[in-house]
């Protein structure tokens, strides 16, 4: 397994880590590229690492993995919109950072046309603003899937409810900058072009289940191509272990 540290910003937490398989025969004829958005309720308390192990494991059933760090609270410039910019970027870095990385063999392999995203909680928040915000294309890739771990997914409703975590991100309650929330929350961005999977385990304490469906239920409505798949018996935490039901489901989705 090869993985290399590659700086997509500037600032601190502006990279990321990009993993495949070492061998060129290992190597699949076609590479998806997968793009991980850790969750951690957008703060230092976790970092990129959280998902080494699923990217490891995406890798060797032969991805090419982006796994992305992103300023979060506690670090300078961090919160909203810069938590958001920095995950688009690290998206945008497809075009340019990723590419520049690989060995012309390897980049040759790689489906740019097939790009997936997948976020965990706060970081499938941040996935689906981003390839929102880019119409689910960059200047030379096309993002067709978009995961949602868990995902926060109204943040309305959230800072509605005076969650701290989302009051934190937003840099203060809900009745001070109504519109700010609203444009932060993927349940209020305009349909784009790539199908969004929701899923979501019913152990869930953290977000809870009905997060996902209204959110579907919502977007759906609106034009935007997506589906919920609920996973018996699983938590929150469940996608961040490579046993899991919940990541075999993602496994499924990718087509990995």
């Amino acid at each position: 397994m090869h993985r290399s540290k590659i700086a997509y910003g500037g600032e601190p937490s502006q990279f990321g880590h990009l993993y495949h398989v070492a061998s060129p025969d290992d190597r699949p004829d076609r590479m998806r590229p997968v793009v991980l958005v850790h969750g951690g309720y957008w703060t230092t308390e976790f970092s990129l690492t959280i998902e080494s192990a699923i990217a490891r494991q995406y890798a060797e059933r032969g991805a090419l993995v982006w796994n992305v760090e992103y300023r979060r609270i506690g670090e300078a410039g961090a919160g909203w919109p810069a938590s958001g910019t920095d995950v688009r970027s690290a998206i945008e870095a497809l075009d340019t950072e990723i590419p520049d990385a690989l060995e012309p063999d390897l980049r040759a392999c790689v489906d740019w046309t097939d790009v997936a995203v997948v976020g965990h909680s706060a970081g499938g928040q941040l996935a689906l603003w981003s390839v929102a915000q880019l119409r689910a294309k960059t200047a030379s890739t096309t993002i067709t899937t978009v995961v949602a771990q868990a995902a926060a997914l109204d943040l309305v409703g959230a800072g509605r409810a005076a969650r701290p975590s989302v009051e934190g991100l937003m840099g203060g309650p809900y009745d001070a900058a109504p519109e700010r929330y609203r444009q932060a929350s993927p349940i209020e961005q305009e349909p784009f072009d790539a199908h969004v999977v929701a899923i979501h385990g019913t152990l869930d304490t953290a977000i809870p289940v009905d997060v996902s469906r209204h959110y579907v239920e919502t977007v759906c409505a609106r034009g935007q191509s997506a589906e919920l798949i609920v996973v018996p018996d699983e938590g929150h935490d469940a996608f961040v272990d490579p046993r899991s039901v919940c990541n075999r489901q993602t496994l499924r989705v990718l087509g990995i």
